[in-house]
C-alpha cells in the first residue's frame, strides 16, 4: 500500500480552498489526472492548471456513444480553450453489439440503467484508471443527498483500486455547492456546457438525461424512471456502499 494516508490528508486539508487542495494532491503525487464531463470537471481543470505544469496534468473524458451533440461540441471547446489534449475513451464495440442485439437500443427503460452504464462507461474507466496512483473527481457533498453527502476530498479508491495498485481518489468541491460552481464558471469565463441553459443540471446520456423542474434536486433529472435514492452509474460505486 501507498505511504499516502488519506485520513491524515483530510485532517490537513479539509478546511482549504479546491486550488490548495489540488496544490497538496500534486505536491504528493507529482501529477493531477482529471475525468471531464461536466461543468464541475472543467473548474477542476482550471484550478489545477494554476498549481500545476500543463504537461502533468492529464484530462480523459469517457465517449459512451450515447452523448448529446453539445456535450461533443463542450468537449472540443474545452480542449481548445485550454490547449490541451483529452483522452477520449470508448466502450468496447464487441460488448456494446452484443448488448444491444440481444436486448435493444432501451433496455435501461426496462432493466435498469447499471447493465448499459456497466459497459460504456465503468469498463472504459476501469481500463483508464488501472495503475494511475491519483484520480481526480469533482463530486460535491450536494450533488446526491442519498449517495454523495459524505464524499471526503481524498479516500482510497476501493472499486478502481486495490491493496497491489493503490488509487488515491481526491474530490476537492466535496463541499462546495453547485451556486459556488457557477459563480467560479462566471467569475473565470470557464467553458460550460450550452445545455445547462435549457434547464439541464446533471448531465449525462442523452436518453437518460432530461431538465429539471424549479426546486428539483440536480439528480432528478438522471434516469427518472428509477428509484430516486442510488442515482450512481458505477464510476463511484463506493459511494453506495456508505
Amino acid at each position: 500500500m501507498s505511504s499516502f494516508n488519506p485520513s491524515q490528508f483530510v485532517l490537513e486539508h479539509d478546511q482549504d480552498t479546491p486550488k490548495e487542495i489540488l496544490k497538496a494532491a500534486y505536491a504528493a503525487f507529482g501529477e493531477l489526472t482529471i475525468s471531464f464531463s461536466g461543468a464541475e470537471d472543467v473548474v477542476l481543470i482550471d484550478l489545477a492548471l494554476k498549481v500545476a505544469p500543463k504537461e502533468k496534468v492529464k484530462v480523459f473524458s469517457l465517449d459512451t456513444g450515447r452523448l448529446h451533440a453539445e456535450t461533443y461540441a463542450f468537449i472540443e471547446r474545452v480542449r481548445e480553450h485550454y490547449g490541451i489534449e483529452i483522452d477520449v475513451r470508448f466502450p468496447d464495440a464487441e460488448a456494446i453489439q452484443a448488448l444491444v442485439q440481444e436486448k435493444g437500443l432501451f433496455s435501461f427503460y426496462r432493466d435498469g440503467h447499471q447493465e448499459c452504464c456497466g459497459i460504456r462507461k465503468v469498463a472504459p474507466l476501469r481500463a483508464r484508471l488501472k495503475g494511475l496512483p491519483i484520480w481526480v473527481t469533482g463530486q460535491r457533498r450536494d450533488q446526491s443527498p442519498g449517495t454523495r453527502n459524505s464524499v471526503q476530498i481524498a479516500e482510497w479508491d476501493s472499486a478502481f483500486g486495490s491493496d497491489e495498485a493503490p488509487l488515491a481518489k481526491f474530490n476537492p468541491l466535496a463541499h462546495w455547492s453547485s451556486e459556488e460552481v457557477w459563480t467560479y464558471i462566471r467569475m473565470f469565463d470557464v467553458p460550460y456546457n450550452p445545455l445547462h441553459e435549457r434547464g439541464f443540471v446533471s448531465i449525462g446520456c442523452e436518453p437518460c438525461t432530461r431538465p429539471t423542474l424549479p426546486h428539483q434536486h440536480e439528480r432528478e433529472g438522471r434516469w427518472w424512471w428509477e428509484d430516486q435514492g442510488g442515482k450512481e452509474c458505477g464510476l463511484h460505486s463506493g459511494n453506495l456502499s456508505r
